[in-house]
């Protein structure tokens, strides 16, 4: 028998502004030993164009993952390598920043005015925080769906599920991203690696996490303590949830807005090189 792991916490995001003016809901944005080698994951969700048509302009990474992934409307992006081109509904955008990126994020306003995804970064060990910069675009088509017969339909981004692998592969913390649709009364098992961290977030719906069963809504981030398999239910409602999961780095973390290194001096040293033009190692100039 599988031990079941426990919920440590239940919090609601927070209201935050970011970029050039986009209000958005920060479901969580430090270094917490529980959910490493995760670091932030924002909601944006919004009718009015005000909220978000500002956008995240121009701005550097370094040493950390940018994962994006869209549910409604569209992002249009750049960066440095000279990608560009737009998220769409149920599509990713997987950057690796590592020795830095510049880029831009820029919202698009839909017919229905109505835009919603999620930014989730990841960190990166010290010994890949310089590595050559990447970027990977999934579009909706090859991410796979798998139906369980416990009532959950899942969206596999990253990880795998009963031999169904999603596109994102070779990441160094070796993380599982899935989007989890769970029917009204559904009992829903996964197994997670021990060593790892793991957390869940509600997006629509309401549903029951861990073996004390502790109720969450939607907007609602679950974090979980150690143990190997993580156990969702719900009651008459269906439930729609992000689950990451991934192997903690457990090494130093000096961050400073979009930048996030191991020492303050590595810190100083990004900074000093954007403002004198030597920040980009790998990349064109945009």
């Amino acid at each position: 028998m599988k031990s079941a792991r426990k919920v440590s916490r239940i919090q609601l995001g927070r209201p935050t502004l970011e970029g050039a003016g986009v209000r958005l809901l920060r479901a969580f944005g430090n270094a917490d030993p529980l959910l490493d080698p995760f670091l932030l994951l924002d909601d944006f969700h919004s009718d009015d164009p005000r909220d978000y048509l500002a956008g995240f302009p121009w701005h550097p990474h370094r040493g950390i993952e940018t994962i994006t992934y869209m549910l409604h409307g569209e992002v249009a992006h750049g960066d440095s390598m000279g990608n560009k081109g737009v998220i769409r509904p149920g599509e990713v955008q997987w950057m690796t920043a590592g020795s830095g990126i510049v880029h831009q994020e820029m919202p698009q306003e839909p017919p229905d005015r109505l835009l919603w995804g999620f930014q989730l970064w990841a960190n990166l060990p010290a010994q890949q925080k310089m590595m050559d910069p990447r970027y990977r675009e999934v579009v909706r088509r090859d991410i796979p769906e798998v139906n369980t017969r416990e009532g959950a339909k899942i969206r596999i981004i990253c990880g795998q599920v009963e031999g169904v692998k999603g596109p994102v592969q070779d990441i160094v913390t070796d993380p599982e991203y899935l989007d989890v649709t769970l029917i009204p009364g559904a009992e829903f098992r996964r197994s997670i690696p021990a060593g790892h961290n793991v957390f869940a977030y509600l997006i629509q719906g309401a549903a029951r996490f861990g073996p004390d069963r502790q109720a969450a809504q939607e907007k609602h981030l679950v974090v979980f303590e150690k143990g190997e398999e993580v156990a969702v239910s719900t009651e008459r409602e269906s439930a729609r949830f992000l689950l990451v999961s991934g192997r903690p780095l457990r090494e130093p973390v000096a961050w400073r807005g979009p930048i996030v290194m191991n020492t303050e001096e590595e810190l100083d040293l990004a900074f000093e090189e954007y403002q004198n033009g030597t920040f980009l190692k790998n990349s064109k100039r945009h």
